[in-house]
């Protein structure tokens, strides 16, 4: 498995590696190059989870109908009295909805797996590189910290970004009216 990883940092590294010498000011090289990766990583991130949202998508929208009809009966039951079909008919329509909200929040976690690549990546490049810690986190007995320090604000700040992107992205378009859009009546 360690021979995979390798080949695949070696494969990737010519590419990634142009991203980190675009100035030849290095600070500002490292800050460009990882901002790009990070991006790279919310756009490969996207596209996975799209693609599985795509593939389930007839069986996330049946949950989704299957939910909005259940509350609708119990909503029923509860208006007509009939207590014993409402909380029935109420507990099917959470208890699907609970297997919606857990799948979705696989999805969002599937979002975050090209993270550990990009890290493995950075860290063939940037393993014994170390920033200085300033004011105010010195305080906390910090002196230096690594790449991945740097790495996860900006990634954060490209997830931000690529929200704001997404609905004017060609692909991602697409993706995102699939998203906002309500399930298709059956």
């Amino acid at each position: 498995m360690l021979s995979f990883f390798n080949g695949f940092y070696e494969a990737v590294d010519p590419f990634l590696i142009w991203f980190y010498r675009i100035t030849g000011v290095p600070i500002i090289d490292y800050f460009i190059g990882t901002f790009i990766l990070s991006f790279l990583t919310v756009v490969i991130g996207e596209v996975c989870v799209s693609l599985a949202v795509k593939f389930n998508r007839s069986h996330i929208d049946g949950m989704k109908v299957e939910v909005t009809r259940k509350e609708k009966l119990s909503i029923s039951a509860y208006e007509s009295g009939d207590q014993q079909s409402y909380q029935a008919l109420n507990k099917e329509a959470t208890d699907t909805w609970g297997k919606h909200f857990f799948m979705m929040a696989a999805y969002s976690c599937g979002i975050l797996c090209p993270i550990p690549f990009a890290l493995g990546w950075m860290q063939t490049r940037f393993q014994d590189v170390e920033f200085t810690v300033g004011f105010p986190l010195s305080l906390l007995g910090m002196e230096t910290v690594g790449f991945q320090f740097s790495f996860f604000p900006i990634y954060i700040a490209c997830r931000i970004l690529f929200k704001y992107l997404r609905p004017w992205l060609p692909y991602f378009r697409g993706v995102h009216k699939m998203l906002t859009a309500g399930p298709e009546a059956p």
